[in-house]
C-alpha cells in the first residue's frame, strides 16, 4: 500500500504531465489487495483518502460503487504481471503471446486498463509515484 506521501505525489501528477510520459516505458505496480481465483482475479478497491469536501464526495462515490472488481481473463493476466518490474510494453508482449489477435491493439487496450487502474488507486507507477 502506498504511503500518505506517495498518495499525495500521485494526486499532484496532472493529466498533462502523464501525457508527456511514454506509456510503454511505465512500470505499473499493484497497490490494491486482490484475490486469485481459478480463472480470474478479484481486485479489492481501497477506501479513498483525502480531506474536506473532496473526501466526503469521494467516500460517497466509493460507497455507491462496487468494492470488488472482477477482472476478465486478459485483465487478470495483465494484473499478475503488474509487479513493479515489467514495463507496459513488456506486459503487452506477454498478452500478445498468450491471446494473439484477440488482444489487438494490445498496447492501446493495456494502456486504457493501466490508466483506469491508476485513477482508481489500484496501481501506481514505479519511478513516478515513488516517495
Amino acid at each position: 500500500m502506498p504511503t500518505e506521501n506517495g498518495l499525495r505525489k500521485m494526486r499532484r501528477l496532472k493529466k498533462e504531465d502523464l501525457k508527456k510520459i511514454n506509456l510503454l516505458e511505465i512500470t505499473p505496480r499493484r497497490i490494491a489487495e486482490w484475490e486469485e481465483h481459478e480463472d480470474h482475479i478479484v481486485v479489492i478497491r481501497p477506501v479513498p483518502k483525502g480531506k474536506g469536501l473532496k473526501r466526503l464526495v469521494n467516500r460517497l462515490l466509493y460507497e455507491m460503487s462496487s468494492k470488488r472488481i472482477k477482472l476478465d481473463e486478459i485483465g487478470s493476466v495483465a494484473w499478475l504481471h503488474m509487479d513493479g518490474e515489467k514495463k507496459v510494453g513488456e506486459i503487452a508482449e506477454v498478452l500478445r503471446d498468450r491471446f494473439g489477435e484477440a488482444i489487438e491493439p494490445a498496447e492501446e487496450r493495456l494502456g486504457q486498463l493501466v490508466w483506469v487502474m491508476r485513477r482508481e488507486w489500484l496501481i501506481e507507477y514505479s519511478g513516478i509515484d515513488d516517495d
